[in-house]
């Protein structure tokens, strides 16, 4: 284990309003709220300005617009993040070999070894100067010597600042904090740790090990580590080709449309789910066909990140009909997501169709209880054989689905 290792967490502060502010600079300095605008939206980010009145995300909307009457609501929108995110991404690539994108507005940079030529700090604060220069983003950073505490200190750091822990000052640092601040503490398992008198992570540092593992299990052995500053997670490269995919080879080749639509639809339904399920978005979605002569065509189309079927499938059944040629016998047909990040969760939260969010979320609870086939569009009926298959849980996929690195 690597003692020098010199981590950054880099965060978009307030993301999705900062963009929103570079497109209108009216909203400067204003409470701005973005996500569903409907009596029954959610808040998927706000300003500064309207946390101070006690708004957080995922508060529902009616709720926020009375805590802060004066807010200005805004319909997310992923296309525009998605632009951004990308810009952001362009620049951290160019300056910094090792770079993982863990969501749409959050990177963690390994700049191990970097100070034999010029000091970790001092290029981790030149990059997110360059940062605000080139994309006009607010970004906040912690330096540290593993994942876990730089996350911790780039929360300690924001709105638009930056801050480095030495290292063995990480457990001082993490003493004084909220339990809440580790990253896998949620509401429930703060709501235990409250229930034992833990408050300040302080508390926890101080209990035996065991302890924790008596009361809380693994996780609880998880949160001790993290408290005591000891995470020894890598930095994993981010490639823009993690991807997952699906294809079907006819046993015979066919020329029936309505069962090619049909399994069209099954399968992009089925990758969508497996999307949600893993809280992931697509900004790629590629098509595949090939013919009984052998001859294979795809064609992809980009889209604003999404996982929500109805941004998906038309796309998918656009570019079905543009490969697909009637006259010929079709041996194969695969379709693929690619350019995933995380941060579905926050994504899908501008869905202002509260009908569609519930939509999904009512069919996704039965997948996950009932197994895949229970639920889908009635299009998709017919394909009955797309596999159950979680592609974010590390198992080999069945011969159905292929999964691409």
């Amino acid at each position: 284990m690597n003692n020098n290792r010199s981590i950054v967490h880099m965060d978009l502060d307030t993301f999705f309003v900062s963009c929103e502010r570079l497109l209108d600079s009216r909203l400067n300095g204003k409470p701005v709220l973005i996500g569903g605008t409907s009596d029954r939206g959610v808040v998927a980010s706000c300003s500064y300005e309207a946390r101070k009145f006690g708004i957080h995300s995922a508060m529902p909307m009616r709720m926020a617009k009375q805590l802060c009457p004066e807010a200005i609501v805004l319909r997310g929108n992923s296309g525009i993040y998605t632009k951004f995110s990308n810009d952001v991404t362009e620049v951290i690539k160019e300056s910094v070999p090792l770079y993982e994108k863990t969501s749409i507005d959050e990177f963690y940079l390994d700049l191990t070894g970097m100070d034999k030529f010029f000091g970790c700090h001092k290029l981790a604060s030149e990059l997110r100067q360059r940062i605000i220069r080139e994309t006009g983003l607010p970004i906040s950073f912690g330096l540290s010597l593993n994942k876990t505490v730089s996350k911790i200190a780039t929360g300690e750091a924001k709105p638009n600042n930056e801050i480095r822990i030495i290292s063995g000052d990480e457990k001082p640092f993490l003493a004084p904090l909220s339990v809440k601040k580790i990253p896998m503490v949620g509401n429930v398992t703060y709501k235990a740790l409250c229930d034992l008198g833990v408050k300040r992570i302080k508390t926890v540092q101080d209990m035996p090990m065991e302890l924790m593992h008596k009361v809380l299990g693994k996780n609880g052995l998880s949160i001790w580590k993290k408290a005591n500053g000891i995470d020894n997670s890598p930095v994993i490269q981010y490639h823009e080709r993690k991807s997952i995919s699906t294809e079907r080879t006819f046993g015979q080749d066919t020329t029936d449309m309505h069962k090619l639509k049909g399994l069209v639809i099954a399968m992009a339904e089925n990758l969508a789910f497996q999307l949600r399920r893993g809280h992931k978005l697509t900004a790629c979605i590629t098509f595949k066909i090939r013919y009984s002569d052998f001859q294979t065509y795809t064609q992809q189309q980009r889209i604003p990140y999404s996982a929500m079927d109805y941004n998906i499938i038309p796309v998918v059944l656009d570019l079905f009909k543009k490969l697909y040629n009637r006259r010929l016998l079709v041996r194969l047909i695969g379709v693929k997501f690619s350019h995933l990040v995380e941060g579905g969760h926050q994504v899908n939260l501008f869905e202002d169709n509260e009908m569609h969010l519930n939509l999904a979320n009512a069919m996704d609870k039965m997948r996950k209880r009932y197994g895949d086939r229970v639920v889908m569009s009635a299009a998709g009926m017919e394909a009955k054989t797309i596999s159950r298959w979680n592609p974010f849980n590390g198992e080999p996929p069945p011969l159905l689905a292929n999964r691409h690195q």
